[in-house]
């Protein structure tokens, strides 16, 4: 099994901040986020990075336990 419990997290926070993303992008779409257009686009701003981040890190940290 190649899964450990820190790819696990990191597969985790992936999907954390792709929700976030796409609910930020549901929000500014409305026209009124509950939060504010800058907290929202700023939520949005970071969670497309580290969505990409976060399951890098969970591809790579599987990759090298598969030996």
């Amino acid at each position: 099994m190649y899964l450990t419990p820190k790819s696990g997290l990191f597969l985790g926070g992936a999907c954390i901040t792709a929700i976030a993303a796409v609910g930020s992008i549901f929000e500014l779409s409305y026209g009124q986020p509950d939060l504010g257009v800058l907290t929202t686009a700023i939520i949005l701003g970071l969670s497309i990075p580290l969505t990409g981040l976060f399951f890098f890190a969970a591809v790579s940290d599987a990759r090298a336990n598969m030996k």
